[in-house]
């Protein structure tokens, strides 16, 4: 066997490897967990310990399970104590990993990773969690113990789950003490009641048909004699007000916060709330920047309004030349055909769009690109910090204006600011700082016949020349356009698409917003959460919250 077939049979396999890899960032995550068995015990400090085992079976044709998100009540735990292991051989555990919603670790599973097909069991360890005890509303002299374990979002997980949670209780409680709280209607209504090795009393809860994308809460109470009264959370006492300040502050307060304040909030809320396309897993802090955006993408992460996301995705065409503005009103595009490869999805779902018919059925095919969009960013910034890579793009930003506004000659400022455009459009003072650079003569790119159709380029022979590359430093009327007029058309040219495209942009955003970051669903038990921005709902009765919050599968 020759050198060279060696290195031929080399690079296949590294590049089998290399495609593998991105195929695989590509598949969803989507999992079943058969089997949950999570075991707390109340200490007689007042501490907590959660014992997690899960049995996980990862689908065919889905994502890897390379981390296991598990979340927590509170802070107040030892990230150096959490111990993990994957089928009895341990593996490393994260903070800085975690990101599901509040408080929590990642199990990193690293070399035991779970495949497409694959079964894992994951046992997890958190020792010496606080403040998990609170004053028994029913009794003054019981502590409440109450917790929901951990869930995954429905997204990543299906099926049903054999499902079983087990209380230890503190040293010492005799069996006639403790009392245990409603369960979930999923389980009995009494659980099972024993004892554990130590000769500590249980209660165990059990179903075979539960699922693990449901908040479940669970708890018990036991006389506060067992634990330390400092393990008991006492919320602060209230300032002390003399009655009548009181009645006074309360009366204009309640007034004025029923009668103004509730509707302006609501109001402002709302109206900020349908505008965030972006979903809430994007704002989950990773490490590191991700380079490598294109500047409509970069423009999604930095939330510029989709109209002016739109005019950057038909700019780049035009100076792709693989379509042309026939009118402006109402905009219509045509497109080269066939399409050269190398477009991007987006762009090539841009295109698609404008065959549909102006009006309901274009903004619809829109809408559906931007959702596409906003999925495919979401997808590509896991695992990377959202602050360092949105500080990143707006310096690329300010170097593109400073490259324009710093070139001597109206040619060089004009060339500088074509092969910069879509990156000074992230400014969100493009608008003013367009009409601010350009004051004097502004020599049109060679893509601008096909954004303005009435433009007629200067002419020699009968030969149409594109004025920006003329060599000649002196402008003329023929060969340049007044800056303020340029200025006005770029700036113009989002507005067009607002009015003339997608109607009023609001609405338009709004439609993205209820796909791509639709309002929490909640119910009466709590809230679902997932992988990406779950929630931490309690809804404990004569208790305190100390349930712990959403993590899932990555």
């Amino acid at each position: 066997m020759t050198r060279g077939f060696l290195i031929s049979l080399v690079i296949v396999a590294l590049a089998l490897g290399a495609v593998t890899h991105v195929f695989a960032q590509d598949l969803p995550y989507l999992f079943e967990v058969n089997q949950t068995v999570v075991h707390v015990y109340w200490q007689s400090d007042g501490t907590m310990d959660v014992e997690y085992n899960w049995v996980f079976t990862n689908l065919p044709n889905s994502h890897p399970i390379d981390f296991v998100d598990v979340g927590t009540p509170n802070f107040t735990f030892s990230a150096s104590e959490v111990r993990a292991d994957v089928d009895g051989v341990p593996v490393s555990v994260s903070t800085s990993d975690y990101a599901g919603s509040g408080s929590g670790v990642a199990v990193v599973m690293g070399n035991k990773t779970i495949p497409a097909g694959g079964t894992g069991i994951v046992r997890v360890f958190i020792p010496g969690l606080r403040n998990v005890l609170y004053a028994d509303s029913q009794d003054e002299a019981y502590a409440s113990a109450v917790f929901a374990p951990t869930w995954f979002g429905s997204e990543y997980v299906t099926g049903v789950t054999d499902y079983t949670v087990v209380y230890h209780l503190p040293p010492g409680v005799q069996p006639d003490e403790p009392r245990w709280h409603n369960a979930p209607s999923e389980f009995p209504s009494e659980p099972q009641t024993g004892f554990d090795a130590n000769g500590n009393i249980t209660y165990t809860w059990y179903s075979p048909n539960a699922d693990s994308s449901s908040y479940y809460g669970f708890g018990a109470s036991f006389p506060r004699a067992y634990v330390p009264a400092e393990a008991i959370y006492v919320p602060p006492p209230a300032p002390l007000i003399d009655e009548d300040t009181l009645g006074m502050i309360l009366f204009f307060c309640c007034f004025g916060f029923i009668f103004l304040g509730i509707p302006t909030l609501t109001a402002i809320g709302n109206r900020r709330r349908k505008l965030q396309y972006l979903p809430p897993k994007i704002s989950i802090e990773g490490h590191g920047i991700k380079r490598g955006l294109t500047a409509v993408e970069a423009a999604l992460l930095l939330e510029q309004p989709l109209d002016k996301v739109m005019t950057m995705i038909l700019f780049g065409l035009l100076k792709k030349d693989v379509a042309s503005v026939v009118k402006r009103e109402p905009l219509e595009i045509r497109a080269v055909e066939p399409l050269p490869e190398k477009l991007h999805a987006y762009e090539k779902d841009f295109l698609t769009a404008f065959k549909e018919k102006p009006g309901r059925e274009r903004q619809k095919a829109l809408q559906d690109m931007m959702v596409r969009l906003v999925k495919t960013l979401s997808e590509k910034l896991k695992g990377f910090s959202r602050k360092e890579t949105v500080a990143y793009y707006k310096s690329i930003t300010e170097k593109a204006w400073a490259m324009v506004e710093a070139a001597e000659t109206p040619e060089v400022k004009s060339q500088k600011f074509d092969e910069a455009l879509e990156w000074t459009m992230l400014d969100k003072d493009y608008d003013d700082r367009t009409r601010r650079v350009f004051r004097g003569p502004v020599f049109v790119p060679t893509w601008w016949g096909r954004y303005d159709p009435t433009f007629r380029p200067a002419s020699t022979g009968g030969t149409a020349t594109p004025t920006f590359n003329m060599p000649s430093s002196t402008p003329t009327p023929s060969t340049a356009l007044p800056g303020a007029d340029f200025a006005a058309q770029m700036v113009t040219g989002v507005q067009t698409f607002s009015q003339k495209v997608v109607g009023n942009i609001n609405t338009f955003t709004e439609r993205v917003t209820n796909t791509t970051n639709p309002m929490p669903k909640t119910s009466s038990s709590g809230s679902r959460g997932g992988r990406s921005g779950g929630g931490c709902a309690c809804a404990c009765a004569c208790a305190g919250c100390a349930c712990a919050c959403a993590g899932g599968g990555r």
